[in-house]
Order: C-alpha cells, then structure tokens, then sequence
C-alpha cells in the first residue's frame, strides 16, 4: 500500500493525513473484498525497513494501528473477517501487542475473508525465521534434510494458497521484501494510484487484468491447455 505520504504532499498536507486517508482506503477495500469473493486478502502496513522513518512518524503509525485494532476489528468480526497478523510482533508495545491477540482470538473462527495484515514485516526475515523453526522442530535432522515443501509449512501464511496477484499502488515497480517465499509465481499488478486513491474501480482493473492472463507455473502454454 504504497504512497500515503505523496498523496498528503501533493495536497500540502502533513505525511500523517495520508496515513489516515490511507486506513479509509483499507477499509473500502476489505469491505469490498469481501463483496466480490476474494477469499484471502493481506496488506503490506508496516516493513521491518519502515523503522527507519522520522520518528515522529512512526510513533503517529503506531498510534494509527492502536486506533484500528481499538475500534475496527468488531466491525470485521460482524462481517465474518477472520483477522491475522504477520511479522515480528516483539517490537511493538505491550498495549499493541495485547490488543493483536485479542483480535485474533476474537475473528479466529470467522469464515469469510481472511485478512492478513504485514507489520514489521520482512520476506527474508519470514524465510530466515522458518529455517530456524524447521531446526527447533527437527532436532536430529541436517540442514541437508530441509526441502522446499518441509520450509513452506513454516513461513508465514503456510495454510494458505500461495498469492495469485500482488498488486503495487504508487507506481513503484519492486516487491519490497514482502511474501518473497509465497510470491513466487503470482501474478504482478503495478498502478500510478496512490493508496489512499485506491477504490472498487482500481480493484477491478487489477483483477481483470488478472483474469486475462495465462498461468503456466512452468509449464508450456500446450501443456496448460492440456
């Protein structure tokens, strides 16, 4: 979710109302996610690399993530959202921290959209912490041991269908580090429109553009065919 911060320079306003603006926009696009039948939805929020920012801003996004795990996750618990959130939670406060499980505990047995949200959040971190799971987990075993299928059941999102399409708003054409493991063979979507511009409209575009496209996991377009 890429561009809050243009989005509020562009109107000579503070970075922090775009941030704000950016929230309504997740929440017209969860809504309508879950309108149109997307199974699994997850936002990338809050990098492991985003610490670096002024710290005024990162203590306002924090602020802004309280507010919403305070005052948003009923909503989603009425409307079947199970909520999950991925990433290293240690270096959030106690008070946000408590609040994340209370979320997920409170939509674990919804059946509608899963909605995953990234926070502190690192592709390669998730992958380095996997290894580290499988080592814990497989005491007596070698690395030598270690398959693709036995570290895919220890990365993030692991119960999940790996991502058919990652859209990237803002214009920037890169992944970021987000869901590298996962990612592997979706299926990329890049708009000019910034976040918090990001409405039902700019979804469709990217999911009929989606719709159009052969996916041939490395197969020959005769063999999908097949």
């Amino acid at each position: 979710m890429d561009g809050n911060g243009r989005w509020a320079k562009k109107r000579l306003l503070p970075r922090f109302i775009g941030h704000q603006k950016g929230l309504n926009a997740v929440k017209r696009i969860v809504s309508y996610s879950s309108e149109i039948g997307i199974e699994a939805l997850t936002l990338f929020a809050f990098s492991t690399e985003n610490w670096k920012r002024p710290k005024d801003e990162v203590n306002k996004l924090m602020g802004l993530f309280l507010k919403a795990l305070q005052k948003e996750v009923s909503k989603l618990s009425e409307n079947n959202v199970q909520l999950r959130i991925i990433g290293d939670r240690g270096a959030f406060s106690e008070e946000i921290q408590k609040h994340i499980a209370m979320a997920e505990e409170l939509t674990k047995n919804n059946t509608g959209l899963v909605l995953t949200i990234a926070a502190n959040y690192g592709g390669r971190a998730d992958i380095v912490a996997a290894v580290k799971q499988w080592q814990l987990d497989n005491p007596t075993k070698s690395t030598s041991q270690l398959d693709e299928e036995s570290l895919s059941s220890f990365v993030a999102l692991s119960d999940l269908p790996d991502p058919d399409l990652l859209i990237r708003t803002g214009g920037e054409q890169r992944i970021s580090n987000f869901l590298i493991w996962q990612m592997a063979y979706a299926e990329l979507y890049f708009t000019d429109a910034l976040w918090p511009d990001f409405d039902e409209k700019e979804l469709d575009a990217a999911t009929k553009s989606f719709s159009n496209r052969e996916r041939r996991f490395g197969k020959t377009s005769e063999q999908v065919k097949k």
